[in-house]
């Protein structure tokens, strides 16, 4: 995992000059430079604003509030639609899709949101909705069972969706066979990315 924007530039070296481009546009707004979730993270006041990242096919702008952006060019999509209420992404193909004022632009007016407090909070009383998979797994080991039960709310609902989002029962079963152990071991299934 990088520990450096520089790192994660190196990682990705087919995606180079978009990512310099946007990390010096970035640079440019007095926000500070980090890596979260092993990505480039800019924040303010230790509040996360934006990050980049690089996929296959794009290179991406994270506006962690940027539901709350007016998006006048129409650029930005929710990734995990019914998943994330706040997350908004800015894609790009190539360097020149980079316009360095709109993406300026976009980046000063999430500045000026979470300067004035404006942030959507995440809904956590939604109940936990366990799939039958790991339900029959917690029903047949009372160990595995009590575990679960006192991990947090949001840790136990990153179990359930991790089961319930695989597609095919070959893979929830395989997914069900590693988690059991970290539940066992009152682990969460993202606590490896939470110090980052």
């Amino acid at each position: 995992m990088p520990r450096s924007v520089d790192e994660y530039v190196a990682l990705h070296p087919q995606w180079g000059a978009e990512l310099l481009k946007l990390r010096k546009v970035l640079a440019s707004t007095g926000l500070d430079e980090t890596v979260k979730w092993g990505a480039p993270c800019y924040t303010l006041d230790g509040k996360n604003i934006v990050g980049i990242a690089a996929f296959r096919d794009y290179v991406g702008l994270w506006f962690h509030q940027g539901a709350l952006l007016t998006d006048p060019d129409g650029v930005l999509l929710n990734a995990q639609e019914g998943k994330t209420k706040a997350l908004r992404q800015w894609r790009f193909a190539g360097e020149r899709e980079i316009k360095i004022a709109r993406v300026k632009a976009y980046v000063k007016e999430a500045i000026e949101n979470q300067r004035a407090g404006r942030s959507i909070k995440p809904d956590r009383n939604q109940p936990i909705v366990v799939p039958p998979e790991l339900e029959a797994a917690l029903g047949r080991r009372a160990r595995t069972r009590k575990a679960f039960e006192s991990l947090s709310k949001g840790k136990q609902r990153e179990y359930a969706e991790h089961i319930a989002s695989a597609k095919r029962e070959a893979t929830r079963q395989s997914r069900l066979e590693k988690i059991v152990p970290m539940i066992e071991a009152g682990i969460g299934l993202h606590d490896k990315y939470r110090s980052c």
